[in-house]
């Protein structure tokens, strides 16, 4: 009897088998498919990381601007690229070259990104099952049989870490954007499911653990590419192996660590550390506290609950790689996060070690924790769906008034246009999320998924709706479109115009949206006559008070000032030439 006790306390997983159900594999495909194929299409690119990022890769694939183009150190507006990031940017330019005559030069650069979110949700997936399929993962034996076959057991568990990944509040509008920050994600995530899988396909997690450290230091992330590799080869280290397999472990820290002192002389070579250090919120717990909440939500209480029930394996961590590994990605993204500045790009990177924690606490969960975490996320996600259909239908018909006036308001100039396409999608998307409740409201055998099953389906329906129903809104508002258009408008038929401190993202919206050669505006200091002759200057709000200090404002005259629609705080200044040479 105390043996029995002893046990229970020690493993707190106790399953049967008939609670491991497989999760039908084409309902998996279909969530995911929903979750990524909407965000990338249908859109222009957005303020301001992703109008950025687009602007990086469209010089390299078609060579815009006076200055020379380096694949090396990718540029716009005369300046290189701020976060050492290479990859992003090749996978995009060369996207837009392979298919430039058959897609628009934005949509071609979201292609490999499409790829990128997919190979993330496979590696979260791997990942979870591997770490699940350690023995000190597996459920507690029963006396007389009856418990979970490992392998179905794994699957169940990495069903529920998929499913709490794509719950992640998040992980939605970041991941659909072409930045570094997302193929930061992807790199990070592959090198997890590396290390998980080491002791199982050894010569395969090899490899992709060496190009994952590669590829994580090229997108823009160096330091945490060594920190996570070598942090990786030191699990890996002290974990706890049969005699016949210690020789073999040596020889995998010795080729994590190779591949990272490899790639860090790469990185060292191309001139791509970066000091990122965010000094001046070091001490705002509060909103650290609050980023984590949201953007974690609902893997953090998840990967808390799994810390309390698992507690007794933390006392032994070179035995539990499943805990050990999640809980070092975790602390290092955290860690990143905090002392970047709280970016919330940064925590991105948490997410699949998060989910992989969250997906632990399945197996431990009580009933009455599984139906408060059904409950709250039925409610609050039907509550975020109706909102999001009444403002929809208040913009296409006026009714109810309240919202078309609340929009009208954040979005003068908006008109609101109806898609059949969009509205079918959205129409299909909420009587999925109607059977799902249905189907988990009904008595079905238990599975361990199925605490994930409504917050996975929840986020999925909440972000396929806004990216449809809200779409043409969303475009307006978070696009440099309107604003390029105003100006063009403005300017009329120009062969070229000169700008003084705009932001990169203005300056590749109006390269792109408008087709301008922009030129930097002639400064007092440089020969005048030697300069390219244009008859408008374009000028950032924020950089009116150099403007005069660095230009010779003799020549122009101050023309209009064109407002973003949906942004008081972003205006561009137009000056005009008195009169052409």
């Amino acid at each position: 009897m105390n043996t029995s006790s002893s046990a229970s306390t020690a493993n707190p997983a106790i399953v049967a088998q008939s609670a491991v159900r497989r999760l039908p594999r084409w309902v998996l495909l279909a969530l995911c498919l929903a979750y990524v194929v909407p965000g990338f299409f249908g859109r222009t690119p957005w303020k301001s990381e992703d109008m950025e990022s687009f602007g990086y890769m469209l010089h390299l694939a078609q060579a815009l601007g006076p200055e020379s183009v380096s694949w090396l150190q990718p540029s716009l507006l005369g300046q290189v690229e701020p976060q050492g990031a290479l990859i992003p940017y090749w996978l995009g330019a060369w996207a837009i070259q392979i298919f430039s005559n058959v897609l628009p030069a934005d949509l071609a650069a979201r292609i490999p990104f499409v790829a990128l979110l997919g190979l993330t949700l496979f590696a979260t997936w791997y990942a979870v099952y591997a770490l699940a399929r350690t023995p000190a993962a597996q459920p507690l034996a029963f006396a007389f049989g009856g418990e979970a076959r490992p392998a179905d057991y794994a699957r169940a568990v990495a069903d529920g870490g998929l499913l709490a990944f794509l719950a992640c509040l998040g992980l939605a509008r970041l991941s659909h954007e072409t930045t570094p920050a997302m193929a930061q994600l992807c790199f990070s995530a592959v090198l997890f499911c590396a290390l998980a899988n080491l002791t199982r396909k050894r010569i395969r997690a090899l490899m992709s653990g060496g190009l994952a450290i590669l590829g994580l230091a090229l997108s823009g992330a160096p330091a945490l590419a060594m920190i996570l590799g070598g942090g990786g080869a030191l699990l890996i280290a002290f974990q706890s192996n049969p005699s016949n397999a210690v020789r073999l472990k040596r020889l995998d820290v010795a080729w994590l660590l190779l591949a990272c002192l490899m790639t860090a002389a790469l990185v060292s070579a191309l001139g791509l550390w970066r000091w990122r250090v965010a000094y001046a919120r070091l001490f705002d717990f509060d909103a650290m506290a609050r980023l984590l909440l949201w953007f974690t939500w609902p893997a953090w209480p998840l990967s808390i609950w799994t810390l309390w029930r698992w507690r007794h394996q933390l006392k032994r961590m070179s035995d539990n790689l499943h805990l050990s590994l999640p809980i070092a990605f975790t602390l290092v993204a955290i860690a990143t996060t905090w002392l970047s500045g709280l970016s919330d790009r940064a925590l991105l990177l948490s997410l699949p070690a998060m989910a992989a924690l969250a997906a632990f606490a399945l197996p431990t969960l009580k009933r009455s924790v599984s139906a408060l975490i059904e409950w709250f996320t039925l409610l609050f996600f039907t509550t975020c769906a109706v909102i999001i259909w009444v403002v929809w239908l208040s913009m296409q018909t006026g009714w109810p008034a309240q919202p078309a006036v609340n929009v009208a308001r954040i979005a003068p100039g908006f008109t609101a246009t109806f898609s059949g396409l969009l509205c079918g999608f959205a129409l299909l998307a909420t009587v999925a999320w109607g059977y799902l409740v249905k189907w988990r409201a009904g008595r079905h055998r238990p599975a361990l998924w199925k605490s994930m099953a409504l917050p996975a389906g929840g986020a999925t329906l909440c972000w396929l709706l806004i990216m449809t129903l809200w779409l043409p809104l969303l475009d307006f508002g978070r696009s440099y479109a309107p604003l390029v258009g105003k100006v063009l408008s403005l300017m009329g038929e120009t062969n070229c115009v000169h700008y003084f401190g705009l932001r990169r993202a203005q300056g590749a919206a109006f390269e792109f949206h408008g087709h301008l050669k922009l030129i930097p505006a002639p400064t007092t200091q440089q020969d005048k006559t030697s300069d390219a002759q244009c008859a408008w200057l374009m000028v950032d709000t924020q950089a009116l008070d150099a403007l005069p200090k660095q230009v010779d404002m003799s020549a122009w005259t101050l023309h209009a000032t064109v407002k973003r629609p949906s942004d008081n705080n972003e205006n561009i200044v137009l000056y005009r030439r008195h009169a052409l040479p």
